[in-house]
């Protein structure tokens, strides 16, 4: 027996106080129509398919955990990189030969809105196209599919509608997704989001903390605050920036930890890192992308800031009170990095010393401006400038990570490795902390424990819970 948590959704019928909730049970014996759903991706695919398996689950579906034991099978895609997107393509072809067997196969996500009717010419076995504004529209775009039509559901960009669903399924058992925000404005040459999630569309502050306290009475005592841009939020009643709603929701009674993902260096204020230093719930963990040190590539990725400009944003954070920890994502091979552009990065990565980079090699996806542009740096280059940059960064981290050694940090408990009899829990600073616990002490995932620090790896912590 599998349990899961079906939430309604406060924001679509406009309510600021809903709070039913269901619980459904899933029996691996019964007749009901079965689905299977994988997902790629980022944690925002991943919160989308909660508000899918909700949405399928209200419908009478029940989740199934292979393809061969489903009647619908659905990818929920991403299409920032190329190889995602090749990957869910290949795993149609994969699966092509189940379409014998009756049954159905949908593509939802990034890949769907992009792609469009196009996928269906290329896995014509497919029966469902469905971008993810257009979620609320599945019971109908089931009942089709149940009829043996074909189903899309593609969004405008220009689309005003709300991007929730009725119904979401909580499947994660101690950490909450909010979305607060949806879509994108910004336009970096090299990103596909903005065609693909369409314009920025924030929920009102009133929804958000309703959601946020539903979610503390079901027993979350995490939350994640998600968007493309997520402080790029902007209240449609205008009571909060993203800053108060920040510490809004870090003051809802029974909170303990209030995470946010992913911001965009030109809407990063000061009011951010001085809530973080107000607010004891909100975690001291920043991520900002970067993506190049040098000022250059950032004109030619049209990210809107240079490079003076970001720096001055890490020292807000550095000059904070509580010690933040820095993350940020970073592209290699951008059309027209040279040498000396590349270096630069390098030495951004000293300059503000990063608790953690995602690396990535440029590839240019569909409908950008960056298409335009002359790619003359060979696959060859683009993996050695990758393979420097992680070097130099492991070595940065080991020494960041050095400085914890002795120190005791409080980790929610993640869950236990009983090959190695460690527990796995993770810090404010969304640092990964392995730990052991005496036997009479055994910790309980979801609940929060305090653990010393006793040695470091590149990515990772190792200590000892305190009694």
């Amino acid at each position: 027996m599998r349990r899961i948590v079906l939430q309604t959704g406060a924001a679509v019928k406009g309510k600021a106080d809903a709070t039913r909730v269901i619980l459904t049970s899933y029996m691996s014996g019964d007749t009901q129509k079965t689905f299977y759903l994988e997902t790629f991706g980022c944690q925002m695919n991943v919160h989308d398919s909660e508000k899918v398996i909700g949405t399928l689950v209200q419908q009478g579906y029940r989740q199934v955990e292979t393809v061969e034991q489903a009647d619908l099978i659905l990818y929920n895609t991403c299409s920032i990189r190329d190889k995602a997107e090749q990957k869910v393509f290949h795993r149609l072809a994969d699966f092509k030969k189940l379409q014998a067997q009756g049954k159905r196969f949908g593509v939802l996500g990034c890949v769907a809105q992009q792609e469009g009717d196009k996928v269906f010419e290329r896995a014509p076995h497919v029966s469902l196209v469905c971008g993810s504004a257009s979620y609320r529209n599945l019971p109908e775009m089931l009942v089709q599919i149940e009829a043996g039509k074909r189903a899309t559901g593609l969004d405008d960009r220009q689309t005003d509608e709300c991007f929730e669903t009725e119904f979401t399924a909580r499947t994660n058992p101690y950490r909450g997704y909010i979305t607060i925000i949806e879509g994108c404005d910004k336009f970096c040459a090299y990103c596909v989001v903005p065609f693909t999630r369409g314009k920025e569309r924030s929920r009102t502050s009133e929804s958000v903390l309703a959601e946020a306290r539903q979610l503390v009475d079901l027993g979350y005592s995490e939350i994640q605050l998600l968007g493309q841009n997520v402080n790029s939020y902007k209240d449609p009643a205008g009571k909060k920036s993203f800053a108060e709603l920040l510490a809004a929701v870090g003051e809802v009674p029974g909170m303990r930890r209030v995470r946010f993902t992913t911001s965009h260096p030109r809407d990063f204020g000061r009011d951010i890192v001085e809530a973080i230093d107000a607010t004891p719930t909100l975690c001291d963990h920043v991520h900002l992308p970067v993506q190049s040190g040098s000022n250059h590539v950032l004109d030619a990725m049209q990210r809107l800031y240079t490079r003076e400009q970001y720096l001055e944003r890490i020292g807000w954070m550095k000059a904070a009170t509580r010690e933040i920890s820095i993350t940020t994502d970073v592209i290699v091979g951008f059309p027209g990095e040279t040498e000396a552009d590349f270096e630069q990065t390098l030495n951004l990565l000293e300059e503000v010393g990063y608790d953690g980079v995602f690396t990535f090699k440029y590839s240019p996806r569909p409908n950008t401006p960056a298409l335009e542009l002359e790619d003359a740096i060979s696959d060859q280059e683009k993996a050695r400038r990758l393979e420097v940059l992680m070097s130099r960064q492991r070595e940065i981290q080991i020494n960041q990570n050095k400085k914890h050694i002795g120190k005791t940090s409080e980790v929610m408990v993640e869950g236990h490795n009983q090959a190695r009899g460690q527990w796995i829990g993770r810090t404010s600073q969304n640092k990964t902390l392995n730990f052991t616990a005496p036997d009479d002490a055994t910790p309980k995932v979801g609940t929060y424990a305090d653990v010393t620090i006793l040695s470091t790896f590149p990515n990772s912590l190792l200590g000892q819970m305190v009694i």
